[in-house]
């Protein structure tokens, strides 16, 4: 298939595409057609290894990362046990944002309630929600975030 209808089978844009061929991340196969810049032709393999880079994204990896499993991919495989060590880092990352995202959502909360009651009460300390960033600002006023 050609780029217009590969970007289409896998919701990516024409320029993300051509991105990824250049990173090395698709490799698509070409013909004589089109001069100096020959057709490229999309397979339903490629289209899989768009699905792979998504999900790959999605899970926090960045496509540099992406580009080094598929190269050991293409040139040992990758093992069970591989998949398993790569998706449990991963899995310790998300986990880790999902804990630091819960403490930011408990002060944005406390912020909401607070400014729902007037301002009244203590300020919601960003760091007695449990984030690791503190802020310090000595005069905090209703229309600031923090």
């Amino acid at each position: 298939m050609l780029i217009s209808d590969f970007a289409g089978a896998t919701g990516l844009s024409r320029d993300t595409v051509r991105f990824y061929v250049r990173l090395g991340l698709l490799r698509p196969g070409t013909s004589d057609k089109g001069g100096r810049h020959p057709y490229q032709f999309f397979t339903a393999e490629d289209v899989q290894t768009a699905e792979v880079i998504r999900v790959g994204q999605s899970l926090g990896l960045s496509l540099k990362e992406i580009a080094a499993l598929d190269t050991e991919r293409r040139e040992s495989g990758i093992t069970g046990a591989r998949l398993i060590e790569i998706l449990s880092g991963q899995l310790a990352s998300l986990e880790a944002k999902a804990t630091e995202l819960e403490k930011m959502t408990r002060f944005v909360r406390a912020k909401i309630d607070w400014l729902a009651a007037g301002g009244k009460g203590p300020h919601p300390n960003f760091g007695q929600c449990g984030c690791d960033v503190q802020i310090g600002v000595s005069a905090r006023s209703n229309d600031s975030f923090a």
